[in-house]
């Protein structure tokens, strides 16, 4: 099977070579036009979107937890993807009702320098972790950590993904995500049909787990419900595809995504919540569906992994190149700086698989937790126009989003224990409660605070 794998992912590495056209200005590899400056339509920026959020670590994580919880640990990974409907409103919001060409753009309007030195250090945290991410499930794929198979095939898929991102930057990586994504789509239907007819996937095995608020699942999408608000808009891949066609296909674009990228979670963590349902003590996910499914639909289960790892990677780096050239003005925004970009991106991807973190969802409920710190922003500056919020309320936030990010990882790396013995999903639940009501108390007090000068000086006339 490892040869087939092997062969299949040369020749999508080699297609997607082929559909990178090469770059010949900065408009089409930082802006995603068209060499004929035309931007993307409906199609491709609705594949684009999904599959640059069915990354492989998201397809991984949804069959994990449901091996794990049940339905409701899909359910609950499933349900950040209703990330597509806030950060639909959130794009039509900064950019068609306000006029803002980007989030940069929206925060230093309305908090100064520090608005988007705040946003760009989360934001640049998030795509390190994505490159990290997705370089890691590749590795997981095929060999044991430290493995010569291991070490050659993480090196070797994020040489070939950078090499074609770096042809042709934002509009070569919309153009391999539309490939990819039609590719992934029949991979994941004649797997679902090949899973199908082993009689596997039955209700019995879909609630092997029941349904209990106090359980994992059920309180992970409690969790998920919290962080869907502020979660899009601390995504650059989403939001950089927001701003790129007119308002009618953007908007479409988003809420197709939601329903596509919905359903093809719940179905690739239902083949997890099969394995959990009929595993054997003490074994694994993966050992488990070889066991039931055989090696066809197992080669298939992985080589839709690396697919969605593949496509996820091309867009995380056109946009990290973005990010550092264009919004946060760091270099010049030309092509060579742009590649460059991307190689040191890839770098640090590389060096956090080989001595970071192997905790896959750690990842997310991290970033989803310091990302939280925006919710109070889109609630009163953004859907609420409201101008007069203080610096002090926006950097107060920002520090309890990150003490409350850090303090979740420290709680489920079992560094502290500081919040007791409670599973880490319901620690994870308290934080995040704790972090957007105090947010949104911060926010409040802060409008408060402007108001009540004005008032004063009225009384005083």
């Amino acid at each position: 099977m490892d040869i087939s794998l092997i062969i299949a992912v040369t020749a999508v590495a080699i297609i997607s070579v082929f559909l990178s056209p090469k770059a010949n200005n900065s408009k089409a590899f930082f802006s995603g036009h068209s060499p004929e400056g035309k931007p993307p339509g409906l199609l491709m920026l609705t594949f684009s979107q999904v599959t640059t959020w069915i990354f492989a670590r998201s397809l991984l994580n949804a069959a994990i937890l449901g091996f794990y919880y049940g339905l409701w640990g899909t359910l609950a990974y499933a349900a950040y993807y209703l990330s597509f409907l806030t950060g639909a409103k959130i794009i039509d919001s900064v950019r068609f009702d306000q006029g803002f060409s980007s989030i940069q753009a929206f925060l230093a309007h309305r908090f100064g320098h520090w608005g988007t030195r705040c946003y760009n250090f989360v934001i640049g945290i998030r795509l390190i972790s994505e490159v990290f991410a997705n370089i890691l499930v590749i590795g997981i794929l095929f060999g044991v950590t430290g493995s010569t198979s291991y070490t050659a095939a993480v090196a070797l898929f994020a040489v070939i993904t950078l090499i074609y991102s770096m042809l042709g930057g934002l509009h070569a990586s919309l153009r391999t995500d539309l490939f990819q994504m039609i590719l992934f789509l029949v991979l994941l239907g004649g797997l679902t049909i090949l899973v199908l007819t082993t009689g596997q996937l039955t209700s019995t095995a879909l609630m092997f787990k029941s349904f209990d608020i106090t359980d994992p699942g059920p309180v992970l999408i409690l969790v998920a419900l919290l962080q869907i608000w502020s979660y899009p808009m601390h995504d650059p891949v989403m939001m950089d595809r927001g701003f790129l066609a007119d308002r009618e296909t953007t908007r479409k674009s988003f809420y197709h995504a939601t329903w596509i990228s919905f359903i093809c979670i719940a179905l690739f963590g239902c083949f997890g919540i099969i394995a959990g349902a009929n595993t054997i003590s003490g074994e694994a996910m993966n050992d488990t569906l070889m066991r039931l499914l055989g090696e066809v639909p197992m080669l298939l289960f992985n080589i839709t992994l690396v697919i969605s790892a593949m496509s996820t990677l091309d867009s995380t780096l056109s946009s990290a190149s973005k990010l550092v050239a264009v919004d946060m003005q760091w270099i010049e925004p030309s092509l060579i700086n742009g590649r460059i970009t991307m190689a040191v991106f890839v770098l640090l991807g590389l060096l956090l698989v080989f001595a970071g973190n192997k905790d896959l969802f750690s990842a997310v409920a991290v970033s989803g937790t310091a990302s939280m710190y925006l919710a109070p922003v889109i609630f009163f500056s953004l859907w609420g126009k409201r101008t007069d919020i203080p610096l002090w309320s926006y950097l107060s936030c920002f520090a309890m989003a990150l003490a409350g990010a850090a303090l979740y990882f420290t709680e489920s790396s079992g560094h502290t224990h500081l919040l007791g013995d409670s599973h880490k999903y319901t620690k994870l639940l308290w934080i995040s409660l704790s972090v957007l009501a105090g947010g949104c108390l911060l926010f409040w007090a802060g409008m408060i605070s402007k108001q009540q000068p004005a008032t004063l000086q009225e009384t005083a006339v």
